[in-house]
C-alpha cells in the first residue's frame, strides 16, 4: 500500500512492527505478507508453527517492550515486516462484480485506531474492501494493525490518489454511495432501500465529509442515534452502518 513510514526506532526503514498475539498470527498466516524478523518470548513462541527461514530472536517482555511504544501489549510477540503491495480499485471492484458486498470509503481519516477499528468492523461484515485517499490516510503501523486486531491481513485496503475519482469508478460499477452524515432528514436504512450493492463513505470525526465529496455521494443518509450526542466516533458509526447494510441485505 505504498510510501509507508515509522518512527526509526521502532521499525527498519519503511517496515513496520505489529505487536500482539491477533495481529501478529494474522500476519505470519497472510501469504501476501512479507514477515522479516519476529521477535518472542519463549512462552509465547512455544506453540507457533514457524517457518524454518524466519529470523527468529528470543526475548523477555522488557526486551519486547524497547521495541514497541511505550505500554503497547505486545503479548510477548513483535515482528517487522514489509508493507504489503498496493491494490489497484479496478481489480477490487472486478472481484466484487457479482457479489453485494459493501464498500468503505473513508475521507481524511487519519487516526490509525480509528482505520484500524474500521478494518476490524469490515472484517466481520465481510465487506468487499475500504478505499482511502494515499495522502490523508495513516500507513500501516502497529497502533493501526493492534486496533485492527488481525482485519489489516484479510480486508484489502485500497489507497487512491484522488477520491471523487474513485467514487465515480465505484458508481461505474454499479455501488450506491450512501454519505453519512448528521446534515439530512434521511435515515440509513431508507436511504438502503433497493440498493444492490452499498458504498458506505464516512468522514473524519468534527469535519465529516468534505463538500466535494458529498457531491460525489447517490444520498446523504444519517444514524438513528439520539439528539443528546450530537456524533458518534468514526469507526463506530461504520460499524453500525455494515450492520444495517447487511441487515438490508437479510
Amino acid at each position: 500500500m505504498a510510501r509507508r513510514g515509522h518512527r526509526p526506532s521502532q521499525a527498519t526503514g519503511n517496515r513496520p512492527r505489529f505487536w500482539g498475539k491477533h495481529a501478529v498470527l494474522a500476519a505470519l498466516a497472510n501469504p501476501d505478507r512479507q514477515v522479516r524478523k519476529l521477535w518472542g518470548t519463549r512462552e509465547a513462541l512455544a506453540h507457533l508453527d514457524l517457518p524454518p527461514v524466519l529470523p527468529i530472536t528470543y526475548a523477555d517482555a522488557a526486551d519486547l517492550g524497547r521495541l514497541v511504544p511505550g505500554d503497547a501489549p505486545h503479548q510477548g510477540l513483535v515482528i517487522e515486516v514489509d508493507p504489503l503491495d498496493d491494490l489497484w480499485l479496478g481489480e477490487v471492484l472486478e472481484r466484487g462484480t457479482d457479489d453485494r458486498r459493501p464498500i468503505v470509503v473513508l475521507d481524511q481519516v487519519t487516526d490509525p485506531h480509528n482505520v484500524g477499528a474500521v478494518l476490524r468492523s469490515a472484517a466481520a461484515f465481510d465487506a468487499l474492501a475500504i478505499v482511502t485517499q494515499d495522502r490523508h490516510a495513516p500507513p500501516e503501523s502497529g497502533a493501526l494493525a493492534k486496533a485492527a486486531s488481525g482485519a489489516l491481513e484479510v480486508v484489502p485496503w485500497v489507497r487512491v490518489v484522488n477520491l471523487s475519482r474513485a467514487l465515480e469508478e465505484i458508481a461505474e460499477a454499479g455501488f450506491w454511495r450512501v454519505g453519512l452524515t448528521g446534515h439530512t432528514d434521511t435515515l440509513l436504512a431508507d436511504a438502503l432501500v433497493g440498493a444492490n450493492k452499498a458504498a458506505l463513505v464516512l468522514g473524519a470525526e468534527g469535519e465529516g465529509m468534505r463538500q466535494n465529496t458529498e457531491a460525489h455521494c447517490d444520498i446523504l443518509a444519517k444514524l438513528p442515534i439520539s439528539p443528546r450526542v450530537e456524533s458518534l466516533n468514526v469507526s463506530n458509526a461504520a460499524a453500525i452502518a455494515l450492520y444495517a447494510v447487511a441487515s438490508a441485505r437479510g
